[in-house]
């Protein structure tokens, strides 16, 4: 069965770029948000989040009229949820737990329009278990229809987990370059999900089963949390020895099979800072590496603030006349990573925003790719006037801009080795 309607529930940083995808090879599409705004800016033919080459896939879509996006769910052939999935409210210190209400809710929507002969795809990163989850909710809906965990093969909706594995900034040409895992929950759940993706997916689809696609991309996110963990705890410890980490790194790295990643201010975004939490809170006793690397990732930003205070203390000491609501602090990025906007679960927005709290001054916040910041106590500048102004420079995220300044200051706090 052919797909020619495909709706995508969710329409962020992973489901409008997917939507484009789809209707660039004359799909026709509805993508779904219960954003208004989002909604509204698509069917301008414009964009609501920042991602090089998607304006044009998306304005090029519109105008041929096959990307429609909607507040509404509609009938379609195949359904591709890509909704958050954020963790529950829990005391500090407690292992947080994933908060499946989103999919829920999206399961619910799709609910009345689903039909016999569809698909249904979770592409939402998720917890171990959620796919099956999704089908019992959907089946709850639809006692009429026939779901894989009912009859299996036979079922007259077909349900899977495909998680999406692209890099925000490269995320048009990773969706069509990159493998997928495709986890049906069953054969022909899969067979189908392959002949959806292979309308613009080039790499490999590779077929398992849905707890295993849920529990691959939790692991790849783990393990490269992991490994910026060793990072940022030798940054730590080189701190306390006076030993340059960047240049330790960089000699331990010329071993043929040592490769160390680059410390930074912590971990953020919406997958490597998350994902671990979901293996730690269904395996907490088993999954003991996975949390400490966690711990140690969560206080790295907390570490950054202490040498900011210690640089400031340095400051006045070597400027005896001045006092600290006369210290200027600038912020360079706010982002959970490199030349996007996306400021979600970042370390940098958060270390900004604890400085502007402590701090008596004004804090300079230096952030390219936003336009706009509503914080107490910050306010967002040009590199040119941060640099113009500021006694204590605090370097969060290596943007491209930041790399071309040849900064001469005295007072540098640089988690990221550029300065």
């Amino acid at each position: 069965m052919s797909f020619e309607t495909i709706s995508v529930i969710g329409l962020g940083y992973i489901g409008l770029p997917t939507a484009a995808m789809f209707a660039s090879r004359k799909k026709k599409v509805i993508g779904v948000d219960i954003n208004q705004h989002a909604v509204d800016t698509i069917n301008k033919g414009q964009i609501h989040i920042v991602e090089p080459d998607l304006d044009m896939l998306v304005s090029a879509a519109v105008q041929q009229g096959y990307l429609t996006a909607s507040t509404v769910v509609k009938p379609a052939d195949a359904f591709l949820i890509a909704v958050p999935t954020p963790f529950k409210p829990c005391a500090e210190g407690a292992i947080p737990e994933p908060d499946l209400s989103y999919i829920h809710a999206a399961a619910k929507a799709i609910a009345p329009v689903l039909k016999k002969g569809d698909l249904v795809i979770l592409e939402s990163t998720s917890p171990v278990g959620a796919t099956e989850q999704l089908a019992e909710w959907l089946a709850e809906y639809r006692e009429d229809l026939t779901f894989p965990q009912q009859v299996g093969e036979g079922s007259e909706v077909n349900v899977a987990h495909c998680p999406e594995r692209v890099l925000p900034g490269k995320v048009v040409t990773e969706l069509v370059q990159n493998d997928r895992v495709i986890g049906g929950m069953t054969k022909r759940c899969s067979e189908r999900s392959i002949e959806l993706y292979k309308i613009f997916v080039m790499g490999e689809c590779v077929i398992t089963n849905a707890r295993t696609a849920e529990m691959a991309k939790l692991t790849e996110n783990s393990s490269r949390d992991v490994q910026i963990a060793f990072a940022n705890e030798l940054s730590i410890i080189c701190e306390k020895l006076d030993i340059n980490v960047w240049e330790l790194i960089s000699l331990a790295n010329r071993h043929p099979r040592v490769n160390i990643l680059q410390p930074g201010p912590g971990v953020g975004g919406h997958c490597i800072a998350v994902d671990p939490w979901f293996i730690v809170s269904k395996t907490p006793e088993e999954a003991q590496i996975i949390h400490t690397a966690r711990k140690v990732n969560d206080y790295k930003p907390q570490w950054v603030i202490e040498q900011v205070k210690i640089a400031i203390a340095d400051f006045l000491q070597a400027n005896p006349t001045k006092t600290a609501k006369e210290v200027t602090i600038a912020c360079y990025g706010l982002a959970f990573k490199p030349d996007i906007d996306d400021l979600r679960e970042s370390p940098a927005l958060n270390i900004a925003k604890e400085i502007a709290t402590f701090h008596s001054a004004e804090v300079l916040a230096i952030e390219p790719n936003i336009k706009s910041l509503n914080i107490k106590n910050m306010r967002l500048v040009t590199i040119d006037e941060s640099l113009s102004k500021t006694d204590i420079h605090v370097l969060l995220v290596d943007h491209q801009q930041f790399k071309k300044i040849k900064l001469k200051a005295d007072f540098i706090v640089d988690t990221k080795g550029i300065w």
